[in-house]
């Protein structure tokens, strides 16, 4: 039979979705007939990676997106498994992550009316009034499958909103019945649902930028997830070397701008005190930031000219945000960065002498900086610092390695002593619901089979991150990679948290912030169980390095390995 649910296939190998990432259930017996048909015939359809919890399941295709840019679809379970997606789908929401997420629903018919009409208990139990208003906040678009007739076209217009600037995950649900419904083999021509065109700057506001830019004496650059889009990191240079601009990374969740580059100057995050040269520009130009200063203790000064340049400029999603400017550009950053690129080349009013002198200037303070973090690495011989092992993390690190990153209050140590200077090698969810790592790294590794992916979490994130599942599904999908966990034997970001509004509090005082893990467990030992990973676990400072380079060797001969690092406590 040719049913909605084979069009409804049909539809995302149309689209190009390389995988499914799926946790069937019994609303699903249409779908999974129009599959198991499909490997009879040997007719092509994505490749279904199943996933034995849903969090995982979107985490992966989260990953894969960010690696390759190709969005790909999860197929959930009614509203138990569109809840069980939990924070995974807010952090597709706040990273900008195009993925189509599909849910079933329950048959709406009880007395065999039509072909999937309810024959379960817990379809009854499982109906619910609003099952798309769980994921209304967190989707740009949702809609119900009514009928299979035109179930490709409602397929290829959810792609086009996930896959348009803001990209973000979509939502579509269909109840057993409508997906069970026999229909006429559907065409529909894919060219005419392309994703909206990128934006471009005004040709008279780039003047104005340009002029504006020209006019500062101390410009500056802050962006977080520019390096998206390789090809703007290099425009992004191209732009900071013609007139001598340093860049700031403000809570990056990819690698923008080379580390190493004399006009990178540094990383911040809850910076706790003003950035002087934050303080001291006269005119930033942001380029895509959610965050790119907390105002509280991090500010520009009153007389800066600021201009914004994001797909999102004023955070559609965002109750509270606002950053006053001069400008506000729905843009993407890639295009402006060469409108403005191709606009300077031609102007002749850019001072040679005033480029150069902040070249020195500012080179003289990336190695100032670079010192300092330097200092930070040496070797204890009491316990394994996180600057001291991000530093030796670096050291097994080549062109060939992708960093999955969710470090959380290990973020800023991550940032400044992994010296990454290569765009496509660091990513981050982007958002904050903790557990991203593991599944993203499974989704990273069927992008990129042949990359080494490392992931490096804290222990809360790992824990978060359902470690049983994730190395359950990179045993039976031959994704290897590394998990290095910085173990500190508890939650130390809330800590942090309270520190923030209550130094001298009483929880500082007597030491009790309800974050310590307590009886230390060995966390490898779960991916060992459930995946057949390589599992250790190190302590000695003079362990870590043969620790790290048998977990490296391990993964490139096709083993997944976990190795956790205790590092001081909370």
């Amino acid at each position: 039979m040719y049913t909605a649910s084979t069009a409804f296939l049909e539809a995302l190998q149309e689209a190009n979705v390389s995988y499914i990432f799926a946790n069937l259930g019994s609303d699903h017996p249409a779908m999974i007939e129009s599959l198991a048909e499909a490997k009879q015939l040997n007719k092509k359809l994505p490749e279904v990676i199943v996933c034995p919890n849903e969090m995982v399941a979107l985490s992966a295709a989260h990953g894969y997106a960010q690696i390759t840019g190709e969005v790909q679809a999860v197929i959930i379970h009614v509203e138990c498994g569109t809840q069980n997606l939990g924070g995974a789908i807010h952090n597709a929401a706040k990273g900008r992550v195009p993925v189509l997420i599909f849910a079933g629903a329950s048959p709406f018919t009880q007395e065999g009316e039509l072909a999937g009409s309810r024959n379960e208990f817990i379809h009854w139990i499982q109906d619910v009034f609003d099952q798309r208003g769980i994921m209304r906040g967190y989707t740009k678009y949702n809609n119900e499958i009514r009928t299979g007739k035109n179930v490709k076209q409602l397929v290829h217009r959810a792609m086009q909103f996930a896959t348009s600037d803001p990209k973000g995950p979509v939502y579509l649900m269909g109840a057993r019945e409508v997906m069970e419904e026999e229909i006429e083999p559907i065409t529909v021509d894919t060219n005419l649902w392309e994703p909206i065109m990128p934006s471009a700057i005004p040709p008279n506001a780039i003047k104005e930028l340009a002029a504006d830019l020209l006019k500062a004496q101390n410009p500056l650059i802050i962006t977080s997830y520019l390096g998206r889009n390789e090809q703007a990191v290099n425009e992004l240079i191209e732009l900071c070397e013609h007139v001598s601009i340093p860049v700031i990374e403000s809570c990056p969740n990819y690698m923008n701008f080379p580390t190493t580059h004399p006009l990178h100057c540094g990383h911040q995050w809850n910076t706790p005190s003003q950035n002087e040269l934050i303080a001291e520009a006269d005119f930033i130009l942001v380029l895509d930031s959610d965050v790119p200063w907390i105002p509280l203790k991090n500010k520009p000064s009153n007389d800066a000219i600021i201009y914004y340049i994001d797909v999102d400029p004023i955070k559609e999603q965002m109750p509270l945000w606002y950053i006053p400017s001069k400008r506000f550009f729905k843009a993407d950053s890639y295009t402006a960065l060469q409108q403005l690129n191709m606009h300077l080349k031609m102007d002749c009013n850019i001072d040679s002498k005033t480029v150069e002198e902040r070249l020195d200037k500012y080179s003289q303070y990336h190695t100032k900086q670079k010192d300092k973090l330097k200092e930070l690495e040496c070797s204890n011989s009491e316990h394994i610092t996180p600057e001291y092992l991000t530093a030796c993390v670096r050291e097994i690190i080549d062109h060939n390695t992708i960093i999955m990153n969710e470090g959380i209050s290990n973020y800023p140590t991550i940032s400044n002593h992994l010296e990454l200077h290569r765009s496509g090698t660091l990513f981050g969810s982007g958002a904050g619901s903790l557990g991203w790592n593991g599944g993203a790294a499974i989704g990273a590794k069927l992008a990129k089979p042949d990359k080494t992916v490392i992931s490096l979490t804290g222990d809360g994130s790992y824990l978060f991150s359902i470690p049983s599942t994730v190395h359950w599904m990179a045993n039976r999908y031959n994704t290897p990679f590394l998990t290095i966990i910085y173990n500190n034997h508890g939650w130390k970001s809330p800590k942090l948290s309270t520190l923030g509004v209550h130094p001298n509090g009483i929880a500082q005082q007597t030491n009790e912030f309800f974050v310590d893990f307590g009886t230390i467990s060995d966390l490898s030992k779960i991916a060992e169980a459930a995946g057949g990973a390589y599992a250790r676990s190190v302590k000695n400072p003079a362990d870590l390095k043969d620790a790290l380079t048998q977990c490296l060797n391990v993964v490139k001969e096709g083993r997944a390995a976990v190795l956790d690092v205790h590092i001081p406590t909370v």
